[in-house]
């Protein structure tokens, strides 16, 4: 093969692998402008389909810190009232593990719902959980168990309490439950009549729900009155024969909650509940503030006994803590 059929044959190869060279770089640009289309579609697509949405929190969302003891001691079942002019009253009972028990109340002061002052002297004895009502007429009442019934005791300053004749409300049961005792009285003044919810204790442990700490079972019962003496039973509040609260609910407390909502607050194993209370009828319980840890079905010395205070615009929270005194939290 001579020289010019050599050149001729190179110049074919030359330009076959040229056409060659633009046909990639064309299809490679098809190619990249295809995917590009194909990403921003599918990029477009996934936010709107499936990448998830996230909420930023509710500035409206809250939850109850621990602020710290008010009254150190061995006491609990604490019930606080508004006297009206700046000042408030925490109600609360000596334990029964303390030696000279005898079922004394004895009461605090204070201004700023944090710091308390204790009045001297001993309210009333021989009685244990209490709950105190200002009356229309300026006197105060105190619910309270006594002897496994409720009954209750008033007075004109909140400080010299005298005994009322008769029983508010003894272990008859209108819910055809077999009662021991009855006690933990909470009363509300809702619209033209007063509500009362307590505990009722069937003597035998629940076991429904496996082991648990207690050889009583507490279901929550109501009952309603006109005068605020004689009362009609309406039977079961909240029952707490279930596998959620293994038998015990205890220290219930009524409140006017914000926006004319009527609230019920109350304790269990794993921490402190509450349901709504509207049309005669009680809502399914929330957890509101538990120092349980993980999966504790039965944390030591759990909160106990709520009562609650609204002060200058922030909700204070007290319950019991077992030897140690009553302690208090704030919604925030």
């Amino acid at each position: 093969m001579n020289k010019i059929s050599r050149c001729f044959k190179n110049q074919q190869g030359f330009i076959g692998v040229a056409e060659a060279i633009i046909i990639l770089i064309v299809l490679g640009v098809i190619g990249f402008g295809a995917w590009k289309v194909y990403s921003s579609r599918s990029d477009k697509n996934a936010s709107q389909t499936t990448t998830p949405s996230v909420s930023a929190p509710s500035q409206n969302s809250q939850a109850w810190q621990s602020g710290g003891v008010a009254v150190a001691g061995n006491y609990a079942d604490a019930d606080v009232v508004d006297l009206g002019d700046g000042r408030y009253r925490l109600y609360y009972s000596l334990e029964p593990e303390v030696d000279g028990f005898n079922g004394q109340v004895y009461s605090a002061l204070s201004s700023d719902g944090k710091n308390w002052t204790k009045d001297e002297g001993t309210r009333i004895e021989q009685a244990t959980f209490p709950s105190v009502l200002k009356l229309p007429d300026g006197k105060f009442r105190m619910y309270y168990q006594n002897a496994g019934a409720i009954k209750s005791a008033v007075s004109s300053d909140g400080l010299v309490w005298n005994a009322e004749s008769g029983t508010r409300i003894d272990t008859g049961s209108s819910a055809g439950l077999s009662l021991t005792n009855v006690g933990a009285p909470t009363v509300a003044k809702i619209g033209d009549r007063y509500v009362m919810v307590y505990f009722g204790a069937i003597n035998e442990k629940y076991t429904a729900a496996g082991m648990v700490p207690n050889n009583e079972t507490h279901p929550l019962l109501w009952a309603t009155s006109k005068d605020g003496l004689a009362y009609e039973q309406k039977g079961i509040a909240l029952d707490s024969r279930n596998s959620v609260f293994k038998g015990w609910m205890d220290g219930p407390e009524l409140v006017a909650w914000d926006g004319n909502e009527n609230r019920l607050y109350f304790w269990g194993y794993k921490g402190i509940y509450y349901s709504a209370f509207d049309n005669d009828k009680f809502s399914e319980p929330k957890l509101t503030f538990s120092t349980a840890t993980g999966n504790q079905d039965f944390p030591e010395n759990p909160p106990g006994d709520p009562t609650l205070l609204k002060v200058g615009g922030t909700w204070y929270m007290y319950y019991g803590q077992h030897t140690k005194g009553i302690y208090y939290a704030t919604l925030k």
